[in-house]
């Protein structure tokens, strides 16, 4: 009885898979895509079926059909374990049901029965097995004598004391680099918690989840604390400034701005990434002498007293300045400020997060230069104005919709020179009603000058972008070999697409031996009231951390089944390789995607030994623009015309761009099968060590597992060593540590700086979507991340910030000037 049981349930639910699989199969043939799945189902319903009359006859039909996936999924993807996985776990899983003995018999013994079964089974796991050793990695060391380069001049760092981390990137040149060497290699196993820190500025209801009209705010702890003396200076996502004790974690004093509710309310992201710490100049009359500027929710600056946490009373209005003045309307979460503000030769200069793809009459996205003690507006570098740096009155409004700059901007102050990283005149997939100067300065590196905010020179990524490629961070600073033996001040920047740009920094140019040149790129299918531009720019010495255009084979899921569909969607959708232009009423797909290859971490590089560092993520993207009056027609969404608050859209969690005043609305949304799977299998996260003298990556390493992310956004998996998104950066030191939290699987790891080999990690209370850091106080080393999640990537939320250090050791850090 339970035989005859077994046998017809198996039988019915391959028939089910069957027919979906051969229906599905059948519409991606016609799609003209493989046959495989056609194939499949038809022998799945045949072996279900036969099963009812002749057991042995169906055993040997699925065992036939799992011996040709085997050598179809080795000719598709090779030894690849996970491309292997997709196409035959769920074959050799069905396979080794059958060989329960209670399914499918004939009469005779079991291995009678079975031995077809068993075989084909037994070469499907073997295949499986064997992949399992394959590497995913570029192994490589960097070589000993670079190693152990060390006490090189390098104009890039500004007097920063080894001991401290005063900026964003711990210089104003933003390397990232500690010249601290108490924590080393052999002895980073002995690395533990000092202290932890919890702020007490907590995710509120509402709050945490992914982004869009109808969806609540991502609230992101994604700050990386400053350090000064001996304390450590942050903010938090709801705008509090914080001052701690860099020995013990203790709080010194805390400062709530009290944000507008109204503000906090519409922001899409609540996220505060660091504060800026000044020193007033001494011929400088104050009494407000050191101090500390941090946005607030509600579009304003701060500047505190460094020491006792109170506002300064002489800058602006009794400590704040408001960033909405000069702008004209803008409406509640269409600007607000999540980077530090560069302060420089008493300039305090900022940007700003521009609501994307709600309009094309946004507010502007000019930078400005304000007196750092007093707050008075100094200047304004306004595209769209002649001339395009000038002070405006208090009544002057500047240029709507320009490109903005929402990223840390960094500086060589040497060069007199800030470096904005700018992005898109909104909306971002549609350019047809861009102006000349929108063009001009969008995707770019733009050199201000810090005193006057006069243009000296620009660089541009991406041409007419309409893909959402700004650059989201400032460019790294460092001194290379030129070709002639000199000594040429250099500048890399990254990109979303996972390009690095090496420029002289003091022009703009590529630095010789860097080349840059212009590509053919798709422009088929662009929006007939648009553009694409022909070419893009690459450069072709510098390795590149891009992946490599899709195909149908790279399609990816949880099971066959779900791999069918997704490849069915890559058939339907217009994909011509990286640029492919958005299409008007047919899905796009985006790869890379504007969560970066790159992102707002930007790179790290070791000033000394001349290696930079790059963590990417890998995760497409679709966009479809369609004709406004498909929703606006029958009401789903709301009119608007710029004045007042922007509409609340109307229907259930509708999450769509509106981009009003253009022809069209968007859709965008990463690319998930129906089990919430990404439809591009792993690797999703590297990290990447490039030798910027040879121009060749040392070593590329899969980074992160999926511990924490499984399907339907589940937070248990197995920890498979995928690679994982990451959102977040990662630090060097002269100990020869690269130390990164940022994966979605909740550690922090540090890696040998000479292999990428993972040699410690620490598990994380919550997410670590952060840029670590690493000080002295005491003669101890310390390393701290703030932990507390991202809404975007989904991890665990929570307030902490947690410091390492050696257990029990003491010494002088082993510090360099």
């Amino acid at each position: 009885m339970i035989t005859g049981v077994f046998s017809i349930v198996t039988s019915i639910l391959l028939a089910l898979v069957g027919l979906f699989l051969f229906l599905g199969g059948g519409y991606l043939l016609v799609l003209g895509g493989s046959w495989f799945y056609a194939l499949a189902g038809a022998v799945m319903i045949g072996a279900a079926l036969a099963g009812f009359r002749s057991p042995r006859l169906a055993l040997r039909l699925y065992a036939g059909l799992l011996l040709l996936a085997t050598a179809w999924s080795l000719f598709e993807s090779g030894f690849n374990i996970w491309n292997l996985e997709v196409r035959l776990l769920t074959l050799v899983g069905i396979g080794a049901w059958m060989l329960l003995p209670w399914v499918w018999r004939q009469g005779g013994s079991w291995l009678s029965d079975k031995r077809e079964m068993l075989g084909a089974v037994g070469i499907g796991v073997l295949v499986l097995g064997v992949s399992c050793f394959t590497s995913y990695s570029i192994d490589g060391t960097v070589p000993a004598e670079r190693m152990g380069a060390q006490d090189q001049a390098d104009s890039a760092v500004d007097g920063v004391p080894a001991a401290d981390w005063q900026a964003y990137g711990r210089t104003m040149g933003g390397d990232r680099y500690s010249p601290l060497g108490q924590i080393t290699t052999a002895n980073i196993g002995h690395l533990k918690r000092a202290w932890l820190t919890r702020t007490g500025d907590v995710r509120q209801d509402g709050e945490g989840t992914v982004a869009g009209p109808d969806q609540g705010h991502e609230f992101n702890l994604e700050v990386t604390p400053i350090k000064v003396g001996d304390t450590l200076y942050m903010c938090t996502p709801h705008s509090w400034v914080m001052a701690l004790d860099a020995a013990t974690g203790k709080v010194k004093w805390t400062f709530d701005p009290h944000p507008a509710k109204a503000d906090q309310e519409k922001n899409v992201y609540l996220s505060c990434r660091g504060v800026t710490y000044y020193k007033i100049p001494d011929e400088i009359q104050t009494s407000c002498r050191t101090r500390i500027y941090s946005p607030v929710a509600d579009v304003r600056i701060v500047a505190l007293d460094a020491e006792t946490g109170k506002p300064c009373d002489d800058f602006g209005d009794h400590g704040f300045i408001s960033l909405r003045q000069y702008l004209g309307h803008v409406p509640h979460g269409f600007h607000f400020v999540t980077s530090p503000p560069l302060v420089a030769k008493n300039r305090l200069i900022t940007g700003g997060w521009i609501f994307d793809n709600q309009a094309n009459f946004e507010p502007s996205g000019a930078v400005r230069g304000f007196d750092a003690t007093t707050g008075e507006i100094a200047w304004a570098w306004d595209a769209g104005h002649t001339p395009e740096t000038w002070k405006p009155g208090p009544d002057d409004v500047l240029t709507r919709d320009t490109p903005n700059a929402w990223g840390v901007y960094t500086a060589d102050p040497d060069l007199g020179l800030v470096y904005i990283p700018t992005g898109n005149s909104p909306p971002d997939n549609w350019g047809g009603s861009r102006r000349p100067f929108d063009d001009a300065t969008s995707s770019a590196t733009i050199a201000l000058d810090i005193v006057t905010g006069e243009r000296r020179w620009t660089y541009q990524t991406v041409h007419h972008d309409l893909w959402d490629m700004d650059i989201p961070s400032g460019p790294s600073m460092v001194d290379l070999p030129g070709p002639n033996g000199e000594t040429i001040p250099a500048l890399v920047q990254s990109t979303k697409r996972g390009e690095f740009f090496v420029l002289d920094r003091r022009t703009g140019q590529p630095v010789p031996g860097y080349p840059v040149e212009e590509r053919k790129v798709p422009t088929a299918g662009v929006a007939p009231d648009d553009r694409a531009s022909p070419t893009q720019p690459y450069p072709t010495a510098m390795p590149s951390v891009s992946p490599p255009d899709l195909k149908e084979a790279d399609m990816w899921g949880a099971t066959l089944l779900d791999q069918m569909i997704c490849r069915i969607q890559y058939r339907q959708s217009a994909y011509d390789g990286q640029f492919t232009p958005p299409h008007v009423g047919r899905t796009t797909i985006v790869y890379p995607a504007f969560y970066g290859i790159v992102d707002w971490q930007g790179i790290t590089i070791d000033p000394q030994r001349k290696i930079m560092l790059a963590n990417a993520s890998y995760l497409p993207f679709r966009i479809k623009l369609d004709h406004r009056q498909t929703l606006e027609g029958p009401g789903t969404l709301p009119k608007w015309n710029g004045q007042g608050e922007e509409p609340a859209a109307k229907g259930d969690a509708l999450s769509v761009s509106p981009d009003y005043g253009t022809p069209y609305i968007a859709y965008t949304d990463p690319w998930l099968n129906p089990l919430q799977i990404p439809c591009k299998g792993p690797v999703w996260g590297t990290l990447t060590a490039i030798d910027l003298v040879t121009k060749k990556i040392v070593w590329q390493h899969p980074v992160g597992t999926t511990r924490d992310t499984g399907p339907f956004r589940t937070h248990t998996n197995l920890p498979l060593p995928t690679g994982m998104y990451n959102i977040g950066g990662n630090i060097v030191t002269k100990g020869g540590l690269v130390f990164m939290g940022a994966t979605a699987d909740d550690y922090l790891r540090a890696f040998d700086l000479a292999t990428g080999k993972v040699l410690w990690r620490d598990r994380l209370p919550a997410g670590g979507q952060a840029t670590p850091m690493s000080y002295e106080v005491g003669g101890r080393q310390y390393v701290l991340i703030a932990a507390g999640g991202h809404g975007g990537l989904g991890t665990r939320s929570g307030d902490y910030i947690i410091a390492y250090t050696l257990d029990g050791a003491q010494g002088t850090g082993a510090t360099a000037q």
